[in-house]
């Protein structure tokens, strides 16, 4: 387990972190509020890490950050995505990188259909799965290709947020609350989903107030509070530790 790290803002990070991604020592702000404390962690390529902690712990922040959207403000600290310097990025070229962002309102576009709301999302390179691909993964999208976006289910619409993002050649896929608001069975569907997706190499950061389920798709855990790092480990370990959950995640 790890809980703090040394950060040398001199260093080459990108020569000398073994990670896929790394997090080093990242300090974030909306406006005054100080959200992101020095939050540091590494990603191994193909591995789904879970990003937990309580409400306002900077969990969607963190995230913020390494998509470098505007909101919250990275003040300090580095985010290197195989060897490039995602800090140095705006939002657009974190995304031309390999970054794609589910947010937690999924961002369904209004009045496209299913099949037209994926064919947006590579209307610039680089391109990612093809239509069909993207239908093999996900059938019931298939089946509804025709159907405004916003019309589906809760459950489809998240399919459709996280296969819009497969629509682009990514590397790293953020997840924001994939699970809120759907049924244990379609839980289970989209986890089962998100395995596929790992084992293509595909790296996954998943934010989810239902630690449980965060857990038991991940392999590693990182724990925030007050906006740093508290642990830093197995998802496994998290799973079989009371103490940890019921201080930290409430359960």
């Amino acid at each position: 387990m790890t809980v703090n790290q040394t950060f040398d803002p001199n260093a080459n990070h990108a020569a000398t972190a073994p990670a896929f991604l790394s997090v080093w020592d990242i300090q974030a702000y909306y406006g005054e509020s100080y959200i992101v404390q020095g939050v540091s962690f590494n990603v191994h390529e193909g591995e789904i890490l879970a990003l937990l902690g309580r409400n306002g712990a900077g969990k969607t922040s963190t995230l913020r950050a390494i998509a470098r959207l505007d909101n919250p403000a990275l003040k300090h600290g580095e985010i290197w995505l195989d060897h490039k310097p995602l800090h140095q990025m705006k939002a657009h070229q974190a995304s031309a990188a390999g970054i794609a962002l589910v947010p937690e309102d999924r961002r369904i576009i209004p009045g496209l259909t299913v099949e037209e709301n994926l064919k947006l999302a590579q209307i610039a390179p680089p391109i990612g799965w093809s239509i069909d691909r993207i239908y093999d993964l996900f059938p019931r999208l298939g089946e509804r290709r025709k159907q405004e976006g916003v019309t589906l289910s809760g459950g489809e619409q998240q399919m459709l947020a996280i296969a819009r993002a497969l629509a682009r050649d990514i590397k790293v896929l953020l997840l924001d609350e994939p699970y809120e608001g759907l049924a244990p069975v379609i839980v289970q569907e989209i986890a089962k989903t998100l395995n596929v997706i790992r084992d293509q190499g595909i790296t996954t950061i998943i934010v989810e107030q239902n630690a449980v389920a965060a857990l038991k798709l991940a392999d590693r855990a990182v724990i925030l509070d007050t906006g740093t790092v508290v642990f830093d480990g197995s998802a496994q370990e998290v799973l079989e530790n009371d103490q940890l959950r019921a201080q930290y995640l409430a359960i």
